[in-house]
């Protein structure tokens, strides 16, 4: 176990020395700032309180979609440059096993998407609390973090399936750029049967709120259940090729 914990430190610290490493963090910050204010000047009661303000914004309609976006681009590259760079032939020669060696990459994946996700709810609630205020409106703490805890998993599962990319393809503008594509093309709404098992449908999870649905016949369970089945399916690729690609 130690062993693994400094794999994963390793690829942790290569992560946080690139020199764009805070610039998510920067972005995140300024635009929830400049995204209050825009709101407040607009429309000042359209808000009751930062955790209204918080709860709205956190969702993947808001900027819980560009926590989304800069996690995927922050991590694309973390198995595609290791092959542009030529430095996966000195990853593979340590004494660990290549599963143990993805593994840590992903799991640093989940902390960058956590960290990511944790920065962008405290960027958007001071920037609430600045134009909004504390007092007023029906929110709380609790839907503020319902929101971000919606957003996490559909950040989660696309960052799983970016990660997939990035080890079938080799290649951190191809990452980027599929996993892009996908992230717009979820806001297609198609109101056949079969189109509650495909994947994106089922990453509203805010739809339940209320009682609702994404689409009829579906429920928050069967909603976590595919998730949890495209995620794994999806790992499971990634490392069924990563193990038994040759490294030239």
């Amino acid at each position: 176990m130690r062993s693994f914990n400094h794999l994963v430190v390793n690829e942790w610290l290569k992560l946080s020395k690139k020199r764009t490493f805070f610039v998510p963090y920067l972005i995140l910050i300024l635009l929830s700032l400049l995204l209050g204010y825009i709101v407040h000047s607009v429309s000042p009661e359209m808000f009751g309180s930062a955790y209204e303000f918080s709860s709205a914004m956190l969702l993947s309609q808001g900027i819980g979609q560009v926590i989304t976006i800069l996690t995927i681009i922050g991590t694309a590259g973390v198995v595609s440059k290791e092959y542009s760079q030529g430095t996966i032939k000195f990853l593979l020669i340590r004494a660990r096993s290549r599963t143990a060696i993805l593994a840590s990459k992903y799991v640093v994946v989940l902390i960058y998407a956590f960290s990511v996700a944790v920065i962008g709810m405290l960027a958007v609630f001071a920037a609430g609390a600045l134009w909004f205020g504390f007092s007023g409106g029906e929110a709380g703490i609790r839907e503020m973090l319902t929101s971000l805890m919606y957003n996490s998993v559909s950040t989660v599962v696309y960052s799983t399936l970016a990660f997939m990319i990035g080890i079938l393809t080799t290649s951190t503008g191809v990452t980027i750029g599929v996993t892009m594509f996908m992230l717009m093309i979820d806001k297609l709404i198609i109101f056949r049967e079969f189109y509650k098992y495909v994947l994106f449908p089922n990453l509203n999870l805010a739809a339940y709120e209320g009682g609702g649905a994404p689409m009829p016949g579906m429920t928050l369970t069967f909603s976590i259940v595919m998730l949890v089945l495209y995620s794994v399916v999806f790992l499971l690729i990634g490392f069924s090729v990563f193990r038994r690609r040759d490294v030239a």
